[in-house]
């Protein structure tokens, strides 16, 4: 078989699962307190759920990398965009809004238009250890700048997210190629120093984007998709020898594809923004009265930065987040 076909197959496996991740990671947020940190989160099997998928997740997306260049694999994780998006609304009992498809769409379309320009050929080259290090420090430079205090630290986090999870996929494929290629010895100081930092860099992005997940499912997971592709395409582009289909011209395709995807996002954030602003005014209204049926909700943070619970009309119980938007 083709090897490009079975990267695109692993791919879309890969989307789904990654996507049932970050449903389930989505709703453990919203159900979390801010403060309660790494260890609370690891006595919750939610958790545990999440991070099996994420697993499974990233192992077809390492045997991806094997058979696909970074250019043409990265960008199919927009898949997991199309999946996730509709899965969250399902799981927060509400339907999808019109703007939050067309945010996904755009993104979506714009992902495309960058994944047509992709090169197509099986990748060979890997990092040097210098190389491997340089990639390592600016990203995580990179991510100090994003996490620092702040407004909109929840979209800020999921770019971070999206940056560490990119790079992990870059420094992944120079660990598969040359395991299976045999480009150097096994066992040598770069391929451990590079599986240091894929190990740093993937449960890195793991716990930002939960971070980011706190303030709704639809912007940040727009954001993630689109900043790793973004990042794993640099580094192929300018360190691994890979290159855009058609030369210069191509890169017209790509300017307006990265143009439509950065619009979905904004679509996507103000989706979110006006979910909370509406959840807001409805539970301002009137308290349920002795005889009707109610629902809890956790709403937007108060004063001390704690859930707090309101109490909404008619409607069989069901739990969503509904946190500010930061």
């Amino acid at each position: 078989m083709n090897a490009i076909l079975i990267a695109v197959g692993l791919s879309l496996v890969s989307a789904a699962a990654y996507a049932s991740a970050a449903v389930a990671q989505a709703r453990l947020a919203g159900r979390t307190e801010p403060d309660a940190g790494v260890l609370g989160l690891l006595g919750r099997g939610a958790w545990w759920s999440a991070v099996g998928l994420n697993a499974g997740g990233a192992l077809l997306h390492v045997a991806a990398l094997k058979y696909g260049p970074l250019t043409l694999v990265q960008p199919l994780g927009a898949l997991t965009l199309v999946a996730a998006v509709p899965l969250g609304a399902r799981a927060a009992g509400r339907r999808v809004t019109r703007i939050e498809w067309r945010g996904t769409v755009l993104t979506l379309l714009g992902l495309g238009a960058l994944l047509m320009t992709a090169g197509g050929t099986a990748p060979h080259e890997t990092l040097s250890l210098p190389e491997a290090l340089a990639v390592g420090a600016g990203t995580m430079a990179v991510v100090a700048g994003l996490c620092r205090p702040g407004a909109r630290s929840g979209l800020r986090h999921a770019a971070a997210s999206g940056i560490t999870s990119g790079v992990a996929s870059a420094l992944t494929q120079t660990l598969t190629v040359s395991v299976t290629e045999h480009t150097g010895p096994l066992f040598s100081w770069r391929l451990v120093i590079v599986a240091l930092l894929v190990s740093a860099f993937a449960m890195s992005g793991l716990l930002l984007s939960q971070t980011a997940y706190r303030g709704g499912l639809g912007a940040p997971l727009a954001v993630v998709t689109l900043a790793n592709p973004v990042a794993a395409a640099a580094i192929g582009l300018a360190l691994l020898g890979e290159h855009f289909q058609g030369g210069m011209i191509s890169l017209i395709p790509a300017v307006l594809g990265t143009a439509a995807a950065v619009r979905g996002v904004i679509l996507l954030s103000r989706a979110q923004a006006e979910m909370s602003t509406v959840a807001d005014r409805a539970t301002a209204g009137p308290k349920s009265g002795a005889g009707s049926l109610s629902r809890v909700v956790i709403g937007s943070r108060g004063p001390m930065d704690q859930p707090t619970l309101r109490p909404e009309l008619g409607r069989t119980p069901v739990w969503a987040d509904r946190s500010e938007w930061n």
